[in-house]
């Protein structure tokens, strides 16, 4: 489990997507269901189309009822990513479930998918930094400004590419320990959700 190949499965999906550019389209894979690289290419599928409906929905002009069906969409698409993340580190601990963490292994903050889950997310910024830098319509001044942006993005990947290495290392040595502790997100479910279970029992 390497971030180098994680980060080209996120870069091809947001290339594949970028061929139709649009967020009505299903989603594909050509790897095996459930398998590592087709959760990872799932998991940046979801972000891309989420990515672009955020700056739909941001259209000064947008009607209203336009930017409520938006907005459900995006409610979804959160539900959908957090229940893929949480597929990623059911995946990881199976994998590292017959490791025997020592003694003086510590909690790591945060489980590996969640970190995965800004991998993600820092490639798609990487992208569309690039797109701006790179924009001929634009300013130089922009393309400039835009230019030193994607170096510090850049820079960003490797580093948490490398910390999540320096993870999984750790976590494959018994060094550090991870639990997975849901995200328990309340407001999507009825019995949960007091406005939610008012509107069902009218």
């Amino acid at each position: 489990m390497k971030t180098n190949e994680f980060n080209k499965i996120f870069e091809e999906t947001i290339n594949e997507y970028h061929k139709y550019d649009s967020v009505d389209r299903l989603f594909e894979s050509k790897y095996e269901t459930n398998s590592l690289n087709y959760l990872l290419n799932k998991k940046s599928w979801i972000d891309t189309v989420q990515w672009h409906l955020e700056d739909i929905i941001r259209e000064p002009s947008i009607a209203p009822e336009k930017a409520l069906v938006i907005k459900r969409r995006i409610d979804k698409s959160n539900q959908d990513r957090t229940d893929l993340v949480e597929l990623l580190d059911d995946y990881f601990f199976d994998q590292l479930k017959s490791v025997k963490p020592a003694d003086d292994a510590f909690i790591a903050t945060e489980t590996p998918a969640w970190a995965v889950d800004r991998l993600s997310i820092l490639n798609l910024k990487i992208y569309h930094m690039r797109e701006e830098a790179e924009r001929e319509d634009a300013s130089q001044e922009h393309r400039d400004k835009c230019s030193f942006k994607l170096k510090v993005l850049l820079q960003q990947r490797e580093d948490l590419s490398t910390a999540i290495d320096q993870l999984f290392d750790m976590l494959e040595q018994g060094r550090a320990i991870i639990k997975t502790y849901k995200q328990m997100k309340m407001y999507n479910d009825p019995s949960l959700n007091p406005v939610l279970r008012k509107s069902e029992n009218r």
